[in-house]
């Protein structure tokens, strides 16, 4: 038996996606009963755009609060009236059937909390690269394991109530920090394929490390992955340490030189795997590029990252500041 269902997603500064994902959420194959748009703090046309929408459609309600997508995205769900809530975010756009596959498991009783794919829709061949490296495909996804994210996520609103809502203290990672909490607690979470969203990765590089560093930041505030930070940090300590080897004494060269390629060779391979298949009808020049920029964007994103986790840990605001 269908429920009622508000989609809800908070946006600042979105004038120039919001009508892309406005017109796919209004395409879904199963509307809707709202959409809850929360603004935080557009400083630009956003605001007039989600307006210009909600004049022609009664599904649509604009409401503002909020002081980042934690605050932003509670007050959306605050204001929403249905008893499931399906969320997503600014800047990408949802396959036709993303709304009716997400709130299904919901619907069935079969969990309380479900996640959505997110994949890539790159403009360039940067971000076909950068899409490559970083995003995992739908066949590498352990559904046993895999923690909803908010650009593509559904909830009872009892189960958002229950634990509090998103974490308002965090600017990034509050999605993975409210679905732990609500498996702590005991809720059912489960993974739903055929629940699409599309996103364009970052353009450049500059923007990919910023984005990193954010994330990794978030990661450190919230006490996220401490162990993963750890190896990584030990990886490249011990790489550097190799290196400082191989030029002091020469025997080690040959020695150091073969782990370090064995070392990239499986850092790289899930990454060159995919962009096999992505690069099939690009000119043997595109490929050259593409192949020779992932371990880039693999050593940039490592070092935004153990540059942002120490700052979040240590000097980048405390929980409830």
């Amino acid at each position: 038996m269908n429920q009622r269902v508000s989609l809800v997603c908070t946006v600042r500064d979105e004038a120039d996606n919001i009508v892309a994902l406005l017109d796919s959420m209004l395409a879904q194959t199963r509307l809707p009963d709202e959409i809850v748009v929360n603004d935080c703090l557009s400083r630009d046309a956003t605001p007039a755009l989600v307006r210009a929408y909600a004049a022609r459609e009664p599904r649509i309600r604009l409401v503002t609060g909020g002081h980042n997508i934690s605050s932003g995205r509670n007050n959306a769900v605050r204001e929403a009236s249905g008893p499931l809530i399906a969320c997503t975010d600014a800047g990408l756009t949802l396959d036709p059937g993303w709304l009716a596959a997400i709130v299904a498991p919901l619907e069935a009783g079969a969990a309380d909390l479900v996640g959505g794919f997110f994949q890539p829709a790159p403009r360039s061949l940067f971000e076909l690269t950068l899409g490559a490296v970083n995003y995992r495909e739908l066949a590498e996804i352990d559904p046993a394991t895999f923690m909803p994210f908010g650009n593509s996520m559904a909830f009872r609103k009892a189960l958002w109530a229950q634990v509090g809502g998103f974490p308002a203290w965090l600017n990034h990672c509050e999605d993975l920090v409210f679905a732990r909490e609500a498996e702590r607690q005991g809720f059912q979470r489960t993974f739903a394929p055929a629940a699409v969203v599309n996103f364009q990765p970052r353009s450049s590089l500059r923007a990919f490390a910023r984005q990193y560093y954010l994330y990794a930041r978030g990661d450190g505030m919230a006490g996220l992955w401490g162990k993963r930070h750890a190896a990584r940090y030990l990886t490249y300590m011990g790489g550097a340490g190799l290196l400082a080897g191989a030029m002091r004494w020469r025997w080690a060269r040959l020695p150091v030189a073969a782990l370090v390629a064995i070392g990239a060779a499986g850092y790289t391979r899930g990454p060159y795997r995919r962009l096999w298949g992505r690069l099939r009808h690009h000119p043997a020049h595109e490929w050259v590029y593409a192949l020779a920029l992932v371990p880039v964007i693999r050593v940039v994103g490592d070092v935004a990252k153990m540059l942002g986790y120490p700052v979040g840990r240590w000097g980048g605001g405390r929980r409830g500041a």
